[in-house]
């Protein structure tokens, strides 16, 4: 399996989990020239940003140690063109 075909399977596993949870899918693999978010899944009038991170090996850390500073940067800026150009407004964000 290529790192991408797992990424991909994460992706999905993650959205499963979330769907039991009561969300709903918004958007999959939203991108724009700031980056990429992997899934946007609300419920209610929550909007929630999620970013997969898989790891094979935890000896470097989690998946969230991986999320560095600039990538937090490129999901944060992106998050704010969603919220800008969805033309819905939510009550919370995350």
């Amino acid at each position: 399996m290529t790192t991408r075909e797992a990424g991909r399977r994460a992706e999905a596993r993650a959205e499963s989990h979330l769907l039991k949870k009561g969300f709903s899918t918004v958007n999959r693999n939203y991108s724009w020239k700031t980056g990429e978010i992997d899934l946007i899944m609300e419920k209610k009038d929550l909007l929630v940003f999620v970013e997969v991170r898989l790891r094979q090996n935890s000896d470097y850390g989690s998946g969230a140690d991986s999320v560095t500073y600039s990538k937090q940067t490129k999901i944060i800026n992106t998050a704010k063109r969603y919220l800008q150009t969805s033309g819905h407004k939510w009550e919370s964000y995350r």
